[in-house]
């Protein structure tokens, strides 16, 4: 891989990980456990967001205490354990990453998801070696991406933020994006509706081959 040479960062759930109906059984039965009505595929896309508390003020018409906060996020991520088991790559996946390295790219893998938990989900499906790099969150769990962004590129040496493209399904991820220097395209298969995404100002696509087709012609 040459000094210049265009660089993908996946992002993981709701990307590379088709998990979004995981989320949604998460999402409603810890709302069940707390008292929260259930919600739809759809009202979740429309109103999701990070700061995840935010999404919760959306729901409540408050903002959580941090008392609060603590036991739903404990919620989720115990059903989303549950719920995952039977989650798999999103279509595609690895004719996509073989194809992206075999051309003489680099990519790596930035999530929010805990890193602790990540690694062994990414070499459960054989895809590690495809990756330069996997990341996930080491810290509290709720927050943005932006900085963990900024540190994951400086780790990679022989990467040009103005040559790299994050590919994700979040908003934030578009964010973190500028917010490193970087190009983005966002993924209608995950967390966001379309019209939440095009909000952010970078292209939208509705499958990963598109992303990466845009991947490779944004960065050239």
């Amino acid at each position: 891989m040459g000094k210049h040479a265009t660089h993908i960062v996946w992002d993981w759930n709701g990307t590379l990980f088709h998990d979004v109906d995981a989320v949604i059984g998460a999402t409603n039965s810890a709302f069940a456990e707390i008292g929260l009505e259930p919600i739809t595929l759809e009202m979740y896309r429309e109103l999701y967001c990070v700061p995840v508390p935010r999404f919760y003020e959306r729901l409540m018409g408050r903002l959580p205490t941090d008392a609060e906060w603590l036991v739903m996020d404990e919620a989720f991520h115990r059903h989303y354990t549950e719920h995952r088991v039977g989650c798999g790559l999103a279509e595609g996946v690895d004719l996509l990453l073989e194809g992206w390295q075999a051309a003489g790219h680099s990519q790596s893998i930035l999530s929010m998801f805990g890193h602790d938990e990540l690694i062994p989900l990414v070499r459960g499906f054989g895809i590690e070696s495809r990756f330069v790099l996997v990341e996930g969150r080491t810290g509290p769990s709720g927050g943005t991406k932006s900085a963990q962004m900024l540190r994951h590129l400086a780790a990679l040496e022989r990467v040009d933020p103005g040559r790299t493209v994050v590919i994700g399904d979040a908003v934030d991820d578009a964010v973190a994006a500028r917010d490193a220097g970087a190009h983005a395209v966002l993924y209608t298969g995950g967390s966001h509706s379309r019209g939440s995404l095009e909000a952010a100002g970078v292209p939208v696509v509705d499958s990963l081959a598109e992303a990466v087709e845009l991947a490779g012609a944004l960065a050239s």
